[in-house]
């Protein structure tokens, strides 16, 4: 069973500067002439972390990581104006310019898989591959799944808890409802969401492993900005139009693609993942038995760290 590489550090990093007041964090690690790839992370405004850099062997590969506009090192942080699912695609194409790289490989989970899948579609011919993990394919029904019908029937006091952090009057359209609390002028408002959402995604991923803490959370700023910016995608439906990443598959059946899911996923049920592998036939298409949606567990690591390692001969 394969294991996450040794930590290591960024030799280079770097800001890329859009047309808009937009500064999109950029980095670099492993080796400079190895095969690039970049990591989509998920969210939106989830942002990079250093643990991030372990999925690829720094010998082989020139491993680089962004922080989606509004998140992580990205600034300003939370900044929702002048930001769409478009702007994103567009920031990936100003980094692999700047960054002189032909071609790439992407490595995406959950929202960056989203992310990952409508850029190959827009830029085909710049993709070595894909690796795909926690396919979220941001249709309605997807979006149901997390914020309607569905995952709150599993855990039903988060879920009592969140619809319960708006008034009765906003929830026959809870994203909205979500939506309008969260920007509203009402501070305690404001954080009474975003504690809510917090806590509901954090039951919603972690499944029986989600524990709360003893003390009272305290609501910072930089966690109403980043509930701010979920419900800004949620409530724009990701800016794409519904069905658009399975119906756009047929331009990618020449790109080698790796699709692992996590069975017990609760976040994007395991559906998603074979409609991809059924638009994608040509695709790898893993199931991990004991698998959930996050990106960490030994049968997880094993397999992410197994198909960098595999994608190597393949591209």
């Amino acid at each position: 069973m394969k294991s996450l590489y040794p930590a290591i550090e960024p030799f280079k990093y770097f800001y890329l500067q859009t047309s808009s007041n937009h500064s999109v964090y950029v980095e670099q690690s492993g080796n400079p002439k190895g095969i690039p790839v970049i990591f989509l992370h998920g969210g939106p405004c989830s942002g990079t972390r250093p643990g991030h850099r372990q999925f690829f062997n720094p010998e082989k590969y020139h491993i680089i990581l962004m922080d989606q506009r509004g998140c992580g090192q990205s600034l300003p942080f939370g900044e929702v104006e002048n930001n769409s699912t478009q702007d994103l695609i567009d920031d990936m194409e100003g980094i692999r310019k700047q960054l002189g790289l032909e071609q790439w490989l992407l490595f995406s989970g959950s929202w960056g898989s989203t992310l990952a899948l409508l850029y190959a579609q827009q830029h085909t011919t710049r993709v070595l591959g894909m690796i795909i993990r926690g396919v979220f394919l941001a249709r309605q029904q997807d979006l149901d799944w997390f914020a309607k019908e569905g995952a709150g029937r599993f855990y039903p006091e988060k879920w009592h808890e969140l619809v319960s952090s708006i008034p009765k009057s906003a929830t026959t359209d809870l994203v909205k409802g979500l939506y309008d609390a969260v920007f509203g002028e009402d501070e305690v408002a404001q954080r009474r969401v975003a504690k809510a959402w917090i806590a509901w995604g954090g039951q919603v991923a972690l499944m029986q492993d989600y524990q709360e803490k003893d003390d009272p959370v305290h609501v910072t700023e930089k966690m109403v900005l980043q509930v701010q910016m979920e419900m800004h995608y949620a409530v724009n439906k990701y800016f794409i139009s519904d069905n658009q990443v399975l119906n756009d598959c047929d331009v990618l059946q020449q790109i080698p693609t790796v699709i692992i899911h996590g069975a017990n996923d609760m976040v994007c049920p395991i559906e998603a993942g074979y409609s991809l592998h059924k638009a994608l036939p040509s695709a790898e298409y893993i199931v991990l038995a004991s698998a959930g949606h996050i990106a960490s567990g030994k049968e997880m690591e094993d397999a992410l760290v197994d198909a960098t390692d595999r994608m190597i001969e393949l591209v």
